[in-house]
């Protein structure tokens, strides 16, 4: 199916599939494409709206009868780090980042095999060989940088984000991680990183993806304080994530034509040049 606004992007919707999050749910999409001289700007626009990006598309959960997926951010200005959050913050002490283009190395595809075969080895980017990981990491349009964190010893690669600059925040499109450093909680660490990283650069927010209540896979997002989820049309402060439902219902989301009218676009006017 395709929706379309006047003189805007094009809206498409995938079909269904079973969800990675929640067992026995169906999963459906609304997508658009990331591309041209408005890519940034509409990335910006959307990420606002509960969009994420992958390569260049941008996507937001449409599920027929299901409205779980809540798209989350930190706000940067709200967070306080817990006990448990200093303590990784302090265990990881020994750790260097290092701040890249979005250019795919053989030592982070090693390091992303580990993640996968460990944490994922069923789900859907199980099979994903190295000239896919490399467009996973290098086909952007936008501003976007790999971080990579090394242990000072060693100088190994440990952990890596792709992560998009925007023009409110930090968005961690994904991360991955030594899965046998547990201790460490190198997930978590690249979080609080990244808040300090937006703190530093004066960005307000970072965006963490989706978080779904019911999903162990997603329960640690709730663990950060200052979080955000948007909920009908708007960011709202994340309360008792026991009081969020993930339960189905049949007017839980509104007909696709009417999410797409609801989107708000930047202006995307070809600028004229003299």
């Amino acid at each position: 199916m395709r929706h379309t606004l006047p003189l805007a992007p094009q809206f498409y919707v995938t079909a269904q599939q079973p969800c990675p999050y929640l067992d026995g749910r169906m999963e459906r999409k609304l997508f658009t494409a990331l591309q041209g001289d408005s890519a940034d700007a509409l990335n910006d626009s959307l990420s606002r709206q509960g969009f994420r990006r992958s390569q260049n598309v941008l996507y937001r959960p449409s599920c027929a009868e299901c409205s779980a997926c809540l798209s989350a951010r930190i706000d940067v200005s709200k967070f306080k780090p817990s006990r448990s959050q200093r303590r990784t913050w302090a265990r990881n002490s020994d750790l260097v980042r290092r701040s890249t283009s979005p250019w795919a190395s053989e030592e982070q595809y090693d390091l992303f095999r580990e993640y996968l075969d460990d944490r994922h080895s069923e789900g859907g980017m199980a099979d994903m060989d190295v000239f896919e990981f490399a467009a996973m990491i290098e086909e952007t349009p936008i501003r976007s940088r790999v971080i990579e964190y090394s242990s000072q010893d060693s100088n190994k690669l440990i952990a890596v984000s792709l992560t998009d600059v925007l023009s409110d925040g930090l968005s961690m499109v994904y991360s991955f991680y030594a899965p046998d450093m547990a201790r460490r909680s190198l997930g978590t660490h690249m979080i609080l990183d990244h808040v300090e990283l937006a703190r530093s650069s004066g960005l307000p927010y970072v965006y963490l993806g989706y978080w779904v209540p019911g999903s162990q896979k997603m329960g640690y997002k709730a663990k950060f304080s200052g979080l955000e989820v948007y909920s009908g049309g708007s960011w709202r402060p994340m309360t008792n994530p026991a009081h969020y439902s993930a339960d189905t219902h049949p007017l839980s989301t509104d007909p696709i034509a009417e999410q797409v009218a609801n989107i708000q676009l930047p202006d995307m006017t070809p600028r004229r040049t003299r």
